[in-house]
């Protein structure tokens, strides 16, 4: 969700700034821009700022900027997901400000440039108070605000501008600024949305980004700046300020070295990203728990951060009585998955959490509670804000499961499991839920030893069946050919239902989820039990009734369920283990997983469920990679 790349060079670096957006594509987004200072490459270059904006791809900016010879050695470029205001060209980002007193409408050249990722809340009080001061604004925006905002209070320096502007808002933001006057500078500035530094080959360059991606082969040096820092960026050199605005000592950050491997993004032989990502499943299990020898709390100690050793894990999980796991969309479904594993197999009470509400109720605290978030991207807004809420009230024993090893969630909770799903284009996730669920089994055996609830039998069981994993789930992905004709059924269909039981529930809502978020379809999961209470009136023939049928204690029980479906004539369409003796019949449609796996079932059932999903978005012709009002990684409330 909403991009941001900026840079100061001695080059053009409108290629690097495209190019830069395209790596940030899968975030999501409805527009895109990009600005340039024209004579930060040559003084002699008539015109100051100069921009592009498009409702369209990137691939038609780059067209825009080309055609039209923009071009700089200073700029900033974005992708937007609309919050405030339409999909539309003059809500995309950059904003200009033209200072007061001008048609902001049609004026061709601006003072200020801005792009901004978040929320600012504040912006209606000060929208009033700079329309009162004679500023006139031409878009819905909360970002055009920010742009009148830093002109309003620019009197020759830009640092001290935006120093003096990001006092007045309230809310989440990360923003890169020019100015008319100032040829071969760029100021940030983040609170509550990510925004990284990246340090040229040579120093002589320097560039902004919200995500080190957008920056994959031109820098590898990333500097994560922190909440409340302010960077500017020059030629030569570049300064940090932090939240204590000290600006005469400038703050230090440690460069890293990150390897944004940017082939990953590569489609190769496949149609979609998704499909690619959910073939790369058993690749990204294999990946993740590489290495995997025993189980030992370490496995889940903090990486160290700053030169501070990260937090004991052993010590942690002796300390700990129960869990609450918070997390957003498909994560969210990962968590309520866990919670079966961690209270049938380490015995703990776990409570999970939908990130976006828990900071919003009253809740009781427990300061002996393991306060476990889930993210994808590590930068999930609302998750993040929910951690945070849950440390103010005393729970500091954090541990997220997370996919990227830089992000906000892992450097802000104590300890941390890094899945290995690699990078993740579809907006529906896919490698990185099953990802999740290794990680959070690892944690569940974790905490079973450390409270003596693991037996060395049941742990090697354990082992052997996660090894096995890759193989297991290979074989799930050759059932393919079978779901493709399921898919051409439910694509000529508007509604479905999705029924699981115990563990496979929360497969169920994932499974639903899928199929909305990239067809269209309404679906919605329940527990299979919970028919008789309501969801059945909404069976007929027109309404597929998709079934997660593993072999366990419920399966009877199940199997009663899928009666009451077919005596109303609706058509069921069961994932069954080889074993179930649930056999096809007329409104019965089976596919035969090929082995029953026991606890870890969840990781197998789902991938029938992303390919139906996958296969009847293709068959009605949406978007399958980038569905419409949806982003990647949602990085505002």
């Amino acid at each position: 969700m909403c991009g941001i790349v900026g840079a100061v060079s001695t080059r053009n670096i409108v290629p690097i700034l495209v190019q830069g957006l395209q790596r940030l594509e899968y975030r999501g987004y409805d527009s895109c821009g990009v600005a340039v200072h024209a004579a930060s490459l040559d003084a002699s270059r008539p015109g100051g700022l100069q921009r592009a904006r498009s409702t369209a791809r990137v691939a038609e900016l780059l067209e825009q900027v080309t055609t039209e010879h923009i071009e700089g050695a200073t700029g900033i470029a974005h992708t937007r997901w609309a919050t405030h205001g339409a999909p539309a060209v003059h809500n995309a980002h950059p904003h200009f400000s033209h200072g007061t007193g001008s048609d902001a409408a049609t004026a061709s050249a601006g003072r200020v440039a801005l792009v901004h990722n978040g929320i600012i809340e504040n912006h209606e009080e000060l929208r009033k108070a700079l329309q009162a001061r004679g500023y006139v604004f031409a878009s819905q925006t909360d970002t055009e605000v920010v742009a009148h905002l830093v002109d309003s209070l620019y009197s020759g320096d830009l640092f001290e501008a935006v120093q003096a502007a990001v006092a007045q808002l309230h809310g989440a933001y990360a923003i890169a600024v020019l100015h008319k006057d100032e040829p071969h500078r760029v100021v940030g500035a983040r609170a509550g949305s990510p925004l990284v530094l990246g340090v040229g080959k040579d120093s002589a360059e320097h560039f902004l980004a919200s995500d080190a991606m957008a920056l994959a082969g031109v820098t590898d040096q990333i500097v994560y700046l922190e909440e409340g820092d302010l960077v500017d960026l020059q030629l030569g050199r570049y300064w940090i300020v932090g939240k204590d605005r000290a600006a005469l000592t400038p703050a230090q950050r440690p460069v890293r070295t990150v390897l944004a491997h940017s082939g990953a993004a590569e489609l190769g032989p496949y149609r979609h990203y998704m499909q690619k990502e959910i073939f790369e499943q058993p690749r990204a299990i294999a990946d993740t728990l590489e290495g995997l020898q025993g189980i030992v709390p370490e496995l889940f100690d903090g990486a160290p951060l700053h030169g501070q050793p990260g937090a004991a894990a052993w010590r942690v999980f002796q300390e700990i009585d129960n869990v609450l796991i918070l997390a957003c969309g498909t994560s969210y479904y990962s968590g309520c998955t866990a919670k079966y594993w961690l209270e049938a197999i380490a015995g703990i009470p776990t409570q999970v959490e939908v990130a976006s509400e828990y900071r919003y109720r009253t809740s009781v605290p427990n300061p002996r509670t393991l306060v476990v978030t889930i993210s994808q991207s590590g930068e999930t807004a609302d998750t993040l804000a929910a951690l945070r809420h849950a440390q103010s009230l005393g729970m500091q024993h954090t541990l997220t499961i997370c996919n990227v090893a830089t992000s906000a969630m892992v450097r802000e909770c104590k300890l941390a499991y890094i899945t290995r799903a690699g990078v993740e284009i579809g907006v529906a996730s896919t490698k990185a839920f099953t990802t999740q669920l290794a990680g959070l089994f690892l944690l569940t055996l974790a905490l079973a030893q450390s409270k003596g609830r693991l037996s060395e039998e049941q742990e090697a069981a354990h082992l052997k069946a996660m090894r096995h994993l890759p193989v297991a789930l290979q074989a799930v992905l050759a059932l393919e050919p079978q779901i493709i004709s399921w898919a051409e059924d439910f694509a000529r269909m508007e509604n479905a239902l999705f029924l699981g039981r115990g563990l496979h529930y929360p497969i169920a809502l994932e499974g639903a989820l899928k199929l909305k978020e990239i067809s269209y379809i309404h679906a919605a999961a329940y527990p299979a039990g919970e028919l008789k209470h309501g969801p059945l009136a909404l069976v007929t023939s027109a309404m597929p009734v998709v079934t997660v049928a593993p072999n366990d204690a419920l399966l009877e029980k199940l199997k009663s369920n899928m009666q009451e479906v077919r005596a109303r004539a609706g058509v069921l369409y069961v994932l069954a283990d080889a074993d179930t003796r649930i056999e096809s019949a007329e409104g019965l449609h089976v596919i035969r997983m090929p082995e029953h796996y026991g606890p870890l079932s969840p990781l197998l059932h789902v991938v029938p469920l992303q390919l139906l999903a996958y296969h009847t978005a293709c068959a009605r012709g949406t978007d399958v990679d980038k569905p419409r009002n949806l982003a990647k990684s949602v990085t505002v409330e």
